[in-house]
């Protein structure tokens, strides 16, 4: 598996979900317009979403770190970047899904604290870009492979 192919590939994704949930997050801004700091008792998700945001956020990395584990030095190279795919995907999963969730409550309360709460979701999930030096940093690769990739 080619370096170049392999990070365009992962990058496509990452910023397919970043365009998607932006586009989320401006068409639920736009719809619902109410922007107050009321809190409703009988709203549930107003509690929900900060619990999934933090949940999404911590558990992203722990996850991530705890796939990361997973690779072996006696695994190829190719073997590694998959399941270096596999741990990103979950990751970006972890973090867009209470995104989604926050912008749900948003739309339906129109209070700003799930809106808060899934911008700064959106903006995490913007800084988890992946990039070459990212891969040469998080995956333990042989001096061969790392090599290979430079």
């Amino acid at each position: 598996m080619e370096i170049k192919t392999f990070l365009k590939t992962l990058s496509f994704m990452h910023l397919a979900l970043v365009i998607g949930l932006s586009i989320f997050t401006v068409l639920a801004y736009t719809q619902n317009m109410d922007f107050n700091t009321e809190t409703d008792t009988k709203n549930v998700l107003l509690y929900i979403v900060p619990i999934a945001a933090l949940t999404g956020y911590f558990g992203s990395q722990f996850l991530f770190k705890k796939l990361l584990m997973r690779i072996t030095d006696t695994d190829s190279l190719e073997e590694k970047l998959k399941k270096y795919q596999s741990a990103s995907h979950l990751k970006y999963a972890l973090i867009e899904a209470p995104a989604f969730l926050a912008l749900f409550a948003y739309y339906n309360s129109g209070n700003a604290l799930p809106l808060v709460i899934a911008v700064c979701l959106l903006v995490y999930l913007f800084v988890q870009k992946p990039s070459k030096q990212k891969i040469l940093m998080e995956i333990p690769l042989t001096i061969e492979q790392r090599r290979e990739l430079e």
